[in-house]
C-alpha cells in the first residue's frame, strides 16, 4: 500500500540555463490533452486499490504552476474524487514566481494546497538574469506576499548558491532576504553543472565562470550562520526548517518509502520495483489516450541492493539511518554488512554512530559524496 504521490508538470515558461529536469517550453498546446492524460492514469491507478489515504501529495517540474487555472482545478479535483486524503495530508506545489498572480494563489489555496515551494534561485536581479530566470527579486518577494496573504502559511522558498559571478556578500543578501520574508522552509542548493545543458556551454566557453572553491566555503559559513540564528535546523544535506515544517513527502524519499509517479517522466517505486514513465510529454499522451503502458523502465532491487541504497538516501538527512530499522526491514545488519569500510568512515570523523543511529558528522556532510561512494 501506497500513501504519497508525485505529479510531474513537464511545461516550463522558458528553460533556465542550468535545468536538466525533464521540462519542455513552448508546448502551451499540448497542456490540456497533457492533464487529461495524467488524469486518466490516476483514475487508472486509483479503480486497482492499491491505495492508503494519501499523506502526501507533491506536484513538480517543469513548472506546475505555467497552467491556467482551470487546468489546475481539474487536476485537483480528480486527484481529490479518485483517492482519499488523510486529514493532514501535505499537499505541496513547485511554483515560478513570475507565473502566479493573486487569483492563481486563491485557486491554489481553494484546492487545498497547503504547502507551496517557490523556485526562487536568488534575489540579486544580476545572477537571475545569468541563470535565466523569468522573474526579478522584486517579483519574488511580491509573489511569496501574495502567497501569504492567501492564507498560505507553509512557505518553502529554493536558492542556489554558487551562481556565475555569486560572491559570498550576494549569497548572504539572498539569505538574508528570504528570511525576512517570514518562509518557514529553505532548499539550499549548490549549483551543480549537468551535461548538455547552456550553462555547461558557457562554461566550456569561457563565457562564464563559477565561484572559487574559497568563495564556495565562504558561503557555507554564511548559510551555517544565518539559518541557526534565524531558528531554521537543518534536517537533509540542502534543507533547513523551523520546527514542524520539514518536507514529509521528501522525507518519504530519503526513507526509501514507496509512492506513485504520474505524468511525463515520473517514477513510481512499488513495493521494491521502481518504474519510470516515458519522458516525452506527446508521446506521453498519445499513449494514454490509446489505452497503453506508459512505463518504459522497471527495476527491482532486493536484498543488500536495496540496503545500499536506501542507506545512502537516508544519510542525507540529519537524523541518519536505523541500524534495527534496516537491520528489520532487509533482514541484514548494516553494521556487520559495511564491516571495516564503516568503521573507517567512523574513525575518521565522517560517520558517527550514536545508540541506533548512523549519520554523517558536520564534517561528514562537506565530504558526503565521498562517503557515498565508500558505502554504494
Amino acid at each position: 500500500m501506497t500513501s504519497s504521490l508525485y505529479i510531474h508538470i513537464p511545461f516550463c515558461a522558458t528553460k533556465c540555463s542550468y535545468c536538466s529536469f525533464n521540462s519542455y517550453a513552448g508546448l502551451e498546446v499540448l497542456q490540456e490533452r497533457y492533464v487529461d492524460a495524467v488524469c486518466a492514469e490516476m483514475t487508472d491507478m486509483a479503480l486497482r486499490g492499491l491505495v492508503e489515504p494519501l499523506r502526501t501529495v507533491f506536484l513538480g517540474g517543469g513548472t506546475p504552476s505555467v497552467l491556467p487555472r482551470h487546468l489546475l482545478r481539474t487536476l485537483f479535483s480528480t486527484l481529490s474524487a479518485r483517492f482519499s486524503l488523510a486529514k493532514d495530508a501535505e499537499i505541496s506545489m513547485e511554483i515560478n514566481p513570475g507565473t502566479v498572480d493573486s487569483k492563481k494563489l486563491e485557486c491554489l489555496q481553494t484546492a487545498g494546497v497547503n504547502r507551496i515551494s517557490f523556485g526562487v534561485q536568488s534575489f540579486d536581479d544580476r545572477e537571475l538574469k545569468k541563470i535565466g530566470r523569468i522573474h526579478s527579486a522584486e517579483e519574488a518577494v511580491i509573489a511569496v506576499a501574495m502567497a501569504v496573504e492567501a492564507g498560505n502559511d507553509n512557505v518553502s522558498l529554493d536558492l542556489m548558491y554558487g551562481l556565475p559571478g555569486q560572491t559570498a556578500v550576494t549569497w548572504q543578501r539572498s539569505l538574508e532576504t528570504a528570511l525576512s520574508l517570514g518562509v518557514k522552509h529553505l532548499s539550499l542548493y549548490q549549483l551543480t553543472v549537468e551535461e548538455k545543458t547552456p550553462m555547461q556551454k558557457m562554461i566550456e566557453e569561457g563565457g562564464t565562470c563559477l565561484p572559487s572553491e574559497d568563495e564556495l566555503v565562504a558561503m557555507d559559513e554564511v548559510t551555517r550562520k544565518l539559518t541557526r540564528a534565524s531558528g531554521f535546523a537543518q534536517y537533509e544535506i540542502s534543507n533547513y526548517a523551523q520546527t514542524g515544517y520539514q518536507c514529509r513527502h521528501n522525507i518519504g524519499y530519503w526513507r526509501n518509502e514507496s509512492y506513485f509517479g504520474f505524468g511525463a517522466g515520473a517514477v513510481s517505486c512499488l513495493r521494491g520495483s521502481r518504474k519510470r514513465n516515458v519522458a516525452d510529454p506527446l508521446r506521453y499522451c498519445e499513449l494514454i489516450e490509446a489505452g497503453k503502458s506508459v512505463i518504459i523502465e522497471e527495476e527491482t532491487l532486493e536484498g543488500a541492493d536495496s540496503l545500499r541504497e536506501t542507506v545512502i538516501m537516508g544519510l542525507r538527512m540529519n537524523k541518519g539511518v536505523s541500524v534495527s530499522g534496516l537491520t528489520g526491514r532487509y533482514g541484514i545488519n548494516p553494521v556487520d554488512y559495511y564491516g571495516t569500510t564503516l568503521q573507517k568512515l567512523i574513525a575518521t570523523g565522517l560517520l558517527e554512530q550514536e545508540a541506533d543511529f548512523l549519520f554523517l558528522t558536520g564534517r561528514g556532510r562537506v565530504f558526503a559524496n565521498m562517503v557515498m561512494a565508500e558505502l554504494v
